[in-house]
Parts: structure tokens; C-alpha cells; sequence
């Protein structure tokens, strides 16, 4: 298990995004060298977690809970074959493409060591939007990249440090629960019934979907089921 690269995306201006002034880094490119990796702070005051990574919605996606996102390169690989296409590293917005590592089955709350230093630690999967439909130029991409259920993950930085293409990847800590990038993807989109399972991940869990499963739960109660 090891990153094949790590990616970055220069704001850009397009006509496919409603963030505000138009701008996108979704459009990520593989780094040249070490890439400093960190904590950012809580979403809407950080950005990326990764040095040089421009991110220009934070209002949805960034802050410490979303710090860095991964995509394996099988997957991508899968990818470019249905598609008929190629996708480099770092097409799907993805700051780190791995190669051996189970990124859709890993669980909430799982670390991995990334090179010497860094320390990953899994937080929720990514939710397919516009802005990724439109950088793809696909019809129908968002209810097609759901229904396959390979998201990817969102990842919180627990040790800062430098990381470059070549670094092996090890997981460090695995918790005893079933709630997968996959599963808890599911939950979120298409198998809504899934969501108090995902409290299973305990404090592993970013605030938001804590308060989307709370929020489900109530809706459920006042509606007369149980």
C-alpha cells in the first residue's frame, strides 16, 4: 500500500460551479515533491489540509473534517474503462491517489501512517456535486458516480508532516464497527434507513453528520416510526 501522488488544484475560473466568483480547484495535478500536510481548522475558517491545494467552497467541503481526500487508483482504473477514457491522477479532485489500499472500506475512525509522519485518520466520504459533474463534462454523472458506491474518503490530518509519491501507507488503528466509507455513503444518500448505524463510529464521526442523523432521527419520531 503506498500513494502513487499527491495532487493539487490552482483556483480556476469556470462556468460549471455556483461557488462564489466561479472558482474551482478541482482540477488537481500531481505535486513534484513533499507536500506539507496539516491540520486547517473547522470548516468555513480552514481550507485543504494540504499546502498549495486551492479550495474555493467552504462552505461545503474543507476544514479539518475534510481535510484531504483519497481515491484509489483502481478504482480510477475501473473508471477509465467504463468511461472510455483516461484519468490521470488527481481527476476526481483527489489530493492523494493510493494504490493498494481498501479506501472505500475503510472504516470510520481508521488511521493510516502516510510516510514517516503523517498520521490519517478516516471521517466520511466524499458527495458527489455539480461542480465534479461539470469538471467531468458527464450528464447524469451524480446519480451515476452515487449508485456505484465508490466515494472515496475525507480524512482528518492527527500528525501534520510531509508526504510524497512513493510513501507507504499502513493502517495503524482499525475500530471494531461496521461503518465504511461505503456504507456510511450509503447511509447519507441512497439508504437513508442506514443513518443511526453510522452513530456506531462514535466520536469518529464529523459534527454534521452527527447532527444529519439526530435531525433524521427526530423526523422519524414525529412522523409516528420507530
Amino acid at each position: 500500500m503506498h500513494v502513487l501522488s499527491v495532487n493539487l488544484g490552482k483556483a480556476t475560473r469556470v462556468d460549471y460551479t455556483d461557488n462564489e466568483g466561479g472558482l474551482t480547484g478541482i482540477a488537481k495535478r500531481p505535486a513534484t515533491g513533499p507536500v506539507r500536510f496539516f491540520a486547517p481548522g473547522p470548516k468555513g475558517i480552514g481550507a485543504s489540509g494540504v499546502e498549495g491545494d486551492d479550495l474555493c467552497d467552504q462552505r461545503h467541503h474543507g476544514g479539518d473534517h475534510q481535510a484531504v481526500y483519497a481515491y484509489a487508483r483502481e478504482d480510477l482504473d475501473r473508471w477509465e474503462g467504463e468511461l472510455g477514457r483516461p484519468l490521470p491522477a488527481g481527476m476526481f479532485g483527489e489530493n492523494l491517489t493510493t494504490w493498494g489500499v481498501d479506501v472505500n472500506g475503510a472504516r470510520i475512525g481508521e488511521r493510516w501512517q502516510v510516510g514517516p509522519e503523517v498520521v490519517l485518520e478516516v471521517a466520511s466520504a466524499r458527495i458527489p456535486c455539480r461542480t465534479f459533474a461539470g469538471w467531468l463534462g458527464i450528464r447524469g454523472w451524480v446519480k451515476r458516480f452515487t449508485q456505484d458506491n465508490t466515494p472515496g474518503a475525507y480524512l482528518r490530518v492527527v500528525r501534520p508532516g510531509y508526504v510524497q509519491a512513493g510513501d507507504p501507507v499502513e493502517v495503524v488503528h482499525r475500530p471494531d464497527h461496521e461503518v465504511t466509507v461505503a456504507f456510511f455513503f450509503r447511509a447519507f444518500t441512497l439508504e437513508r434507513t442506514l443513518l443511526p448505524r453510522t452513530l456506531a463510529a462514535g466520536d469518529a464521526l464529523e459534527p454534521e453528520a452527527v447532527e444529519k442523523v439526530h435531525s433524521y432521527l427526530a423526523a422519524q419520531g414525529s412522523s409516528g416510526f420507530r
